[in-house]
């Protein structure tokens, strides 16, 4: 069924489970991430990019409201990253029930502002609104504390933040990264900055960056032919975590990305003469799966729909 991003994510923060924000960007994505909802019994978030959008035009769009609408656990298709105003209306245009305005490059006031008149949009025609507060970067406990300060989520400003917006969900920065090179090791998450944000915000909080880049996935992935360098993820400890302090919305992108290139690498390197795509396509989707799904048990959504 389809629903907004905030019928999901004030019950998660309530009652103390994440949900999962999966990226697609194609047919085997979607598919692979709303079946292993259902098969889990997960409220699940559909994310699509700027990229996505752009790559695969209105019939990805359309395909992923519908397959949402038949799906037998509640939906969300969310705007990931929106830059811009004129994004979010295409979005509400085609039928999405949450959006992302992703101002957190601009001075304090303009994000406010830009994400108030979002808000405003949004609300107006029942769907839901993510802002970001803070710049995610990878960081190290050794960063002096005036350049996290400047990269990291002020947990005062948040509560400003939302009041004057009336934004529905926070994007916090608290160490967090996009992509596969999160530092060195274990990145460093700083949980008490996060537990002040949340006592402070009673909204649903976002954690981007946060897939996990598992070991395993990187030497798959390295074995077929791929090049990657040292990638690092984010712990699950971290993650459980986070999710106890109150972020109910946490995005995954890059374990799925790994997931669908390695199989696919995988099926070509053992059968070179193989040019039947769903040959190789069904094996990544379904690799695409069980990261969905063992991320969904990592979040305690299972059996939460």
């Amino acid at each position: 069924m389809l629903v907004t991003g905030l019928e999901i994510l004030k019950k998660a923060r309530a009652e103390g489970y994440g949900v999962g924000a999966f990226n697609t960007n194609n047919m085997e994505f979607t598919q692979a991430i709303l079946e292993a909802a259902e098969e889990l019994r997960s409220p699940v978030i559909l994310a699509l990019s700027e990229g996505a959008m752009k790559y695969g035009g209105r019939a990805l769009t359309q395909m992923a409201v519908a397959l949402a609408k038949e799906a037998r656990v509640p939906v969300a298709i969310h705007l990931d990253h929106g830059s811009s105003y004129e994004s979010v209306l295409k979005a509400l245009r085609e039928g999405f029930t949450s959006v992302m305005i992703d101002k957190s490059h601009e001075d304090f006031e303009t994000n406010v502002r830009e994400t108030r008149r979002v808000v405003e949009a949004a609300h107006a025609v029942g769907v839901t609104v993510e802002a970001e507060l803070g710049r995610l970067a990878g960081i190290e406990e050794h960063v002096a504390v005036d350049e996290k300060d400047a990269l990291l989520t002020n947990p005062e400003e948040a509560r400003l933040f939302m009041e004057r917006t009336g934004a529905d969900y926070l994007a916090v920065a608290i160490g967090t990264s996009h992509g596969a090179y999160k530092g060195k090791g274990r990145p460093f998450i700083d949980h008490p900055r996060l537990e002040r944000i949340a006592k402070l915000v009673p909204a649903p909080l976002v954690l981007h960056g946060a897939s996990a880049v598992p070991p395993e996935l990187v030497e798959r992935f390295r074995a077929a032919g791929g090049e990657i360098g040292e990638a690092a993820g984010i712990h699950p400890e971290d993650i459980r975590k986070a999710i106890a302090l109150g972020v109910a919305k946490i995005n995954t992108d890059t374990d799925l990305r790994l997931a669908f290139t390695a199989l696919i690498r995988e099926t070509l390197g053992k059968s070179p003469k193989e040019f039947d795509p769903r040959k190789y396509l069904g094996p990544a989707r379904e690799a695409v799966k069980e990261v969905v799904k063992s991320r969904m048990e990592l979040f305690g959504s299972v059996g939460k729909a």
